[in-house]
């Protein structure tokens, strides 16, 4: 093997299309740093990074709507509480940050995605049958997959109304009346939720903050694992806050519950 032929298959090991850089220069997704520091917000750099080309103005609106409004849950949340029981070991920042985030799995941060899928399943019915029967037909293809939870409706603590779901719907109204979005994605999620309450016997159920963000990531187009990497991304912000927060107040080791409290034990 030759020089140069050793040296490609070196460079070739990290190939990528997302950063090109060597000394004195670096270029993201074919766009120089200067024409993107100070000139694109944070939101269409994340397009950009994930998706490879900038978005408009508005679909980065729209997309920093979604980002904003999963940023916190507080303590109720497990991934903030172990973040915050994690800044009581003497970790630093980015050990507790990584023990929240890694707390988002399928139960927690990952209901987006697969309310995504649904969505997404449901659209692709939508071609050859109607909205109504695309519907049940999604939901039952759902339950047979997963169970008889949907994920993106029902919140343990929010009833009967999450109060950042209707937010974010109107945002995507907005959007789809000034041809940003199609709206196709509000409908499918709006009769989701009215067929859940449907067979609840019309007892109300509330769209969650994961079924509302899985509505704008699906208007814009981004593939269901995106969902949950973009909650994670937008969650990790309020990771952050009660993590410093945590570690400028101090404490030590401090545990799921008070020490007055001790669990029940209960012989098997």
């Amino acid at each position: 093997m030759d020089e140069n032929q050793s040296n490609f298959d070196v460079r070739n090991w990290w190939q990528n299309s997302i950063i090109d850089m060597e000394p004195g220069k670096i270029s993201l997704r074919g766009h120089p740093i200067d024409e993107l520091i100070g000139k694109v917000s944070f939101p269409q750099m994340i397009w950009l990074m994930v998706c490879g080309e900038l978005p408009s103005e508005a679909e980065a609106k729209l997309l920093e709507c979604a980002l904003v409004a999963g940023v916190d849950h507080g303590p109720q949340a497990p991934s903030i509480a172990a973040a915050r029981m994690a800044a009581t070991c003497g970790v630093g920042l980015n050990n507790i940050m990584a023990t929240g985030v890694n707390m988002l799995g399928d139960v927690h941060g990952g209901a987006g995605e697969q309310c995504a899928e649904l969505y997404y399943n449901i659209a692709n019915r939508i071609e050859n049958e109607t909205i109504e029967d695309a519907v049940t037909q999604g939901l039952n293809e759902w339950r047979n997959k997963y169970g008889k939870i949907i994920s993106g409706f029902g919140h343990r603590f929010h009833k009967p109304v999450d109060p950042r779901a209707p937010l974010l719907m109107a945002k995507v109204r907005e959007a789809a009346k000034n041809k940003i979005v199609s709206g196709v994605y509000a409908d499918i999620g709006e009769m989701v939720q009215k067929e859940i309450s449907k067979q609840r016997g019309d007892i109300p159920i509330a769209m969650n903050i994961d079924g509302a963000t899985a509505v704008i990531f699906c208007e814009l187009g981004f593939p269901p694992p995106l969902s949950r990497g973009l909650f994670c991304l937008s969650r990790s912000v309020g990771i952050l806050a009660h993590g410093w927060e945590q570690m400028e107040m101090g404490g030590r080791n401090k545990g799921p519950m008070p020490p007055s409290f001790l669990p029940i034990y209960k012989p098997q």
